[in-house]
């Protein structure tokens, strides 16, 4: 399947299921639950029949020997998992078009969980019901159908992406909420290109990990870079959420696209499942910004938040409001960035999105800031565009930390980028990162590691593409004149094929220093070191000033003229209404 036949199905399948939203007796943010329980029916029905010949040899092959095995027990070596006779696709489909098709999809979701105990809990089982009403006890009928366009011959990969492109759509139309189970894929790229995770015997954490996002994206990379079968069964996810629901989206997320790790149903902020202190290799959220409800006396003796310092307020009136009130964190974002910083083990890596504001928050925020900096764990801090996430429309900063570099020559500088102006726009209130958006900025990290060649390489992959493009843009392919923009978006800076700081896009930083992070009040905030580009005018400096003081001119008259307005303004109110 090309890219495009890819989007056309998913551009299809969308609008068909969001068609029939409008019959359903189901509240809109409730209304994704039932559409992802049938994708992953379908999911399951396709992978079984094209692992279903197979399984039905082995079965066959060793039937009536000492080593005779059943075919469940075949099926979830091949598949995963188990899809019993009630579950397939086709029986449902083809089943009459009344209410009593929602009992089917009940009976198959609960049939699932039955034969695969992994998946108990997982699926919804309980909303079909209001997928039939009364007034168009077909509606459920239909939905089921659309999913049955999915062509039986696609690869696992693809139907995890469809599964990926239906979160992020029901994240955009739940506005506000939905960010708060989905952090858009292009943002969640860039940040895993930049952290470059390895496939094999890792741990990767996500304490806040909504509907698994991370993980996905992480193992697509690893899949990219040629990671062996064998050692993603070796790479575990651990992911904490907190919300039930979205516990469940996670869950079938990771089985669709074949990852292997645990989901635990918790709040981060008061249990710590697996026990994350030193252990990780790799962590990566985008955890809820700003939270200020979090009880200090929990807290503040734990290892992992207390490392480098709890936030807390310099007096007690917060504690004396009520006598009955416990004294609560002022705001839980430096908790999150200890977190992740104290969940790595010594080789470890993290990346975070963050609020802006925790790059110059000040109080005790601002201690425990210089003192992450000072340990040297802060690789690399990126500021991003506006309107890349639905739950937030102001710019959100991520943030990079590398447990090795406590330890290298690198260890008292900070590597800034300011994405401010990098983005696609989607439409007037969302953007994103084009694919080579991403890998231009995920260059400038592996320049700054001394990774010369990940850019020649980058840039051979463009002149390829510009030799093979048409001359202008069609929907399946760029034009020749796309990549040779893009060529010249790196080459203008970095000539020389090697990291240099960039005015307005990046610069590396030391602590001390004339203009370093001492100096800037230990601020991590990306754009009061990349500067700003000022733009040539082509004006010399004569002209410049004369320009000014016309300017200036102009400004005066129209000062005088308005003032004189005014007065006039004024002696005709008072002839009318007197003093």
């Amino acid at each position: 399947m090309t890219d495009k036949e890819l989007k056309e199905l998913k551009d299809k399948l969308w609008h068909a299921a969001d068609i029939l939203r409008q019959g359903a007796h189901l509240a809109a943010n409730k209304y994704g639950q039932p559409i992802l329980g049938l994708i992953f029916l379908r999911y399951a029905d396709i992978l079984f029949k094209q692992h279903k010949e197979e399984i039905l040899d082995e079965y066959n092959k060793k039937k009536g020997t000492r080593a005779e095995r059943t075919i469940k027990d075949i099926s979830i070596d091949k598949c995963g998992f188990y899809l019993p006779p009630s579950a397939y696709y086709d029986d449902i489909n083809n089943a009459p078009d009344n209410a009593e098709k929602a009992k089917l999809v009940k009976k198959a979701m609960e049939d699932i969980e039955a034969e695969n105990p992994k998946m108990l809990g997982v699926l919804p089982k309980e909303v079909y019901g209001a997928l039939v009403p009364e007034e168009e006890p077909d509606l459920l009928s239909k939905i089921v159908r659309v999913f049955k366009d999915i062509p039986e011959n696609i690869s696992v990969d693809l139907f995890g992406e469809i599964y990926e492109y239906f979160l992020g759509n029901f994240a955009l139309s739940e506005g506000k909420d939905g960010g708060t189970f989905y952090t858009p894929a292009t943002v969640v790229q860039y940040m895993v290109n930049v952290l470059s995770p390895e496939a094999g015997d890792k741990q990767f954490l996500d304490p806040a990990c909504g509907s698994g996002g991370m993980f996905v994206q992480a193992a697509r990379y690893m899949h990219r870079h040629n990671a062996s079968n064998d050692e993603m069964m070796q790479f575990r996810c651990y992911g904490v959420e907190k919300e039930p629901d979205t516990v469940k989206l996670a869950k079938m997320n990771l089985l669709l696209n074949n990852v292997r790790g645990e989901i635990t149903e918790a709040n981060s902020f008061y249990s710590d499942p697996y026990d994350a202190f030193g252990r990780f290799d790799y962590v990566m959220a985008n955890p809820p910004f700003n939270v200020d409800e979090v009880v200090l006396e929990r807290v503040k003796d734990q290892p992992r938040f207390n490392t480098y310092g709890v936030p807390q307020n310099k007096s007690k009136s917060n504690s004396k409001k009520k006598s009955d009130k416990k004294e609560t964190v002022p705001n839980a974002n430096y908790l999150w960035i200890s977190y992740f910083a104290t969940a790595l083990n010594k080789h470890g890596k993290a990346a975070l999105v963050m609020a802006n504001s925790a790059s110059d928050a000040s109080g005790s925020e601002y201690e425990i800031r210089q003192r992450l900096i000072k340990s040297g764990i802060i690789k690399q801090m990126v500021t991003l565009p506006s309107n890349m996430f639905t739950s937030v429309t102001l710019p959100a900063t991520l943030w990079f930390f590398d447990k090795e570099k406590e330890n290298s020559d690198k260890k008292n500088e900070i590597l800034f980028i300011d994405a401010r102006k990098v983005f696609t726009q989607v439409d007037r209130a969302h953007r994103k990162f084009s694919e080579e958006q991403i890998k231009n900025l995920a260059v400038i990290s592996r320049l700054y590691e001394g990774n010369t060649q990940a850019f020649k390489d980058l840039i051979d992959e463009y002149k390829t593409n510009e030799i093979n493009a048409p001359e202008k843009e069609t929907e399946e392919h760029h034009s020749k004149k796309y990549w040779q923009e893009q060529i010249e978006w790196l080459t203008s800076r970095f000539p020389n094929g090697a990291y240099n700081d960039v005015v307005g896009l990046c610069k590396v930083a030391i602590i001390k220093g004339e203009d370093g992070i001492e100096d800037q009040d230990w601020s991590l905030n990306a754009g009061r070191y990349v500067g700003v580009v000022i733009e040539d005018d082509g004006m010399t400096e004569e002209e410049f000033k004369n320009k000014i003081l016309s300017l200036n001119n102009e400004f005066e008259s129209s000062s005088k003229q308005a003032k004189a307005l005014e007065e006039e303004i004024s002696n005709n109110l008072k002839g009318l209404f007197g003093d």
